[in-house]
């Protein structure tokens, strides 16, 4: 148990300065103002579009290509 440990603490040592996160800059804190903004974003750049139609022709090539 105590090798299981050690790996895991050694491990955990050497993430720990890339995973931590002690403060951050905000500079917009509207998110719910930015989630409207990217959702008319994708409706306007014809992405929904894209989306539909991908789903259809997926569902159409799954069930062409499945058995029984």
């Amino acid at each position: 148990m105590d090798i299981v440990s050690d790996l895991v603490s050694h491990h955990f040592w050497y993430l720990a300065p890339n995973l931590t996160v002690l403060a951050q800059n905000i500079t917009d804190p509207n998110i719910l103002g930015q989630m409207q903004k990217a959702f008319t974003h994708f409706i306007q750049s014809g992405q929904a579009w894209a989306l539909l139609i991908g789903l259809v022709i997926g569902y159409m090539i799954r069930n062409l290509t499945s058995y029984g």
